[in-house]
């Protein structure tokens, strides 16, 4: 399944995920929000303009605001 994640440079959450889904060896894109605005858009459209790092989006349309579940 292909995952984006939605990324800030310095985050441990988005360090915890990127571990997490490599012990999983599960392939992502990081989406760096600082880096384009058109992903910074996309980031604050999956969180209710909060910003919120990681964003995880699943390719079946599932979302994962945090990481773990409730934090970020």
């Amino acid at each position: 399944m292909s995952v984006v994640m939605y990324v800030k440079p310095s985050c441990p959450y988005c360090q915890a995920a990127r571990e997490h889904f490599a012990a999983e060896a599960e392939s992502v894109e990081e989406r760096d929000a600082t880096r384009s605005a058109a992903w910074k858009a996309e980031l604050m459209s999956y969180t209710n303009n909060r910003g919120i790092v990681p964003t995880i989006i699943w390719s079946d349309g599932q979302r994962q605001v945090g990481f773990p579940p409730g934090r970020g």
